[in-house]
């Protein structure tokens, strides 16, 4: 979910920024790391950032001031990392702001930490949960990233409460601007993640080198329900 230009006090602008500076300079740390240990990952980053400029490009008028639509980043937290991935969120937002108008400069460090910080955080725990108890990588990518749609809208209704209380109450106001996100926000997680679960199995299939040495899995497979880390 995108907060748009000019929507948040410049002191909550502020803070948002600083929470997310640090989290985003590990984050260039780790993408270089994986850069120069795994060379072949590049055409992988570079597609997951082109996937999360898409699909999170896909809006729908939601709370005013806001935007509900996809993320991308719980598939990228999967493959790369929940800072990684907070990475490439920062970039698709830099360039959905100034070529799309669609979120915008002054609300970046909001942006980034509910899409590209919390969001791919919780996915990947559940990920890293689903991976060690040995279940369905298939049904853990769908969990992990429909779980990580949903968890940016809640950071993201937190947010709005934060900076406009309802009544000078922040419960009443993140309940307002969460059941107003719940009705567009959960068919798009389920549907997130229902893609995310295609473009992982083909991966699997295809490119199964590439996510073997990231550690995603153990060996490239045929059919990725066989294979369980």
């Amino acid at each position: 979910m995108h907060i748009m230009e000019g929507f948040l006090p410049p002191e909550w602008c502020i803070v948002w920024f600083v929470i997310s500076i640090p989290v985003l300079v590990y984050g260039i740390y780790k993408l270089t790391k994986i850069t120069k240990k795994v060379p072949e990952a590049k055409p992988l980053l570079a597609l997951m950032g082109a996937f999360i400029f898409v699909i999170s490009a896909l809006k729908l008028p939601s709370v005013v001031g806001s935007s509900s639509h996809p993320t991308g980043t719980g598939l990228a937290a999967v493959f790369f990392g929940p800072a990684v991935a907070g990475v490439l969120s920062l970039i698709v937002l830099v360039f959905q702001a100034l070529l799309l108008a669609h979120g915008g400069l002054t609300t970046l460090g909001a942006n980034v930490f509910s899409m590209g910080i919390a969001g791919p955080a919780v996915g990947f725990a559940i990920w890293m949960i689903f991976k060690r108890a040995k279940l369905s990588p298939s049904v853990g990518i769908f969990t992990s990233v429909a779980l990580s749609d949903l968890v940016t809208y809640v950071v993201t209704s937190i947010q709005l409460a934060l900076a406009y209380p309802s009544e000078g109450s922040v419960l009443a106001a993140f309940t307002k601007f969460a059941a107003i996100y719940a009705v567009t926000q959960i068919p798009i997680a389920i549907a997130e993640g229902i893609v995310a679960v295609l473009i992982f199995s083909f991966l699997a299939k295809h490119k199964g080198n590439i996510l073997s040495l990231l550690k995603v899995i153990k060996s490239p497979v045929s059919n990725v329900d066989k294979e369980v880390n």
